[in-house]
């Protein structure tokens, strides 16, 4: 089982009105595990789907072994696709932390789990990485895409130790009194890949599916409309 943590760079300053945003959340109370993803059902226009009739991915867990700061092309058009279907900032990708992030193989991306808005947004991208396709194959896009590790709102989900069909657990930072929100993933999605998935050599890279767009209804909604795709918990 991989160490349930993971180090974040420091926040990019804000000034005036983010300043009293940022101090009104600075630390929240610790949770037991308060993100899960419930039922996971097949969703119509899962990018995935056009994939469906090709050999799945494995779903190892890969460890990491050393600090490597070379970029990696599938981490960097993971990152693109998050930019153009999940719009938020990233938090970086590489430091030598003796996690995943040592061998360009973590994404932090920026969705706020006490913000309803961006917790809708993190909502529905964790349920399309997590849901069937069409053909029933669980977890299909986090699949193709090389997706290994996922942590957020003091909740964590990996492929390691037969983890990879059951929900989000309660991530070890956030036992107990209150927490950081950078440490304990509140204000950021943690995503952990694969060696394969990081060099692009996943079925969702080398079939060049990150080129289609994720259909409207699965994209976030703009507060005050309505949509389908994914709801929040």
């Amino acid at each position: 089982m991989p160490p349930l943590r993971s180090r974040v760079a420091p926040r990019a300053r804000v000034a005036g009105a983010g300043l009293a945003l940022i101090a009104a959340l600075a630390l929240a109370p610790a949770a037991e595990g308060r993100f899960r993803t419930g039922a996971r059902v097949a969703i119509p226009g899962n990018p995935a789907d056009t994939l469906a009739r090709q050999p799945i991915d494995a779903q190892p867990y890969d460890y990491a072994r050393g600090c490597d700061p070379k970029p990696r092309a599938g981490t960097k058009r993971l990152v693109a696709w998050l930019k153009r279907n999940f719009p938020a900032g990233s938090y970086g990708v590489y430091r030598c932390d003796g996690g995943l992030h040592s061998e360009w193989r973590a994404i932090d991306w920026g969705l706020d789990a006490r913000v309803p808005a961006q917790r809708r947004t993190g909502t529905r991208l964790i349920r399309l990485l997590l849901a069937p396709d069409r053909a029933g194959t669980p977890r299909a896009l986090a699949r193709r895409m090389g997706v290994q590790e996922l942590i957020w709102d003091c909740s964590y989900w990996s492929t390691s130790g037969g983890r990879a069909a059951k929900d989000f657990t309660p991530y070890s930072v956030c036992s107990g009194g209150s927490v950081d929100p950078t440490a304990g993933h509140l204000d950021h999605i943690h995503i952990g890949i694969t060696v394969a998935g990081s060099r692009a050599h996943t079925s969702f890279w080398t079939a060049g599916a990150d080129a289609a767009a994720v259909p409207r209804t699965l994209l976030p909604v703009s507060p005050g409309t309505a949509g389908g795709g994914l709801a929040a918990p």
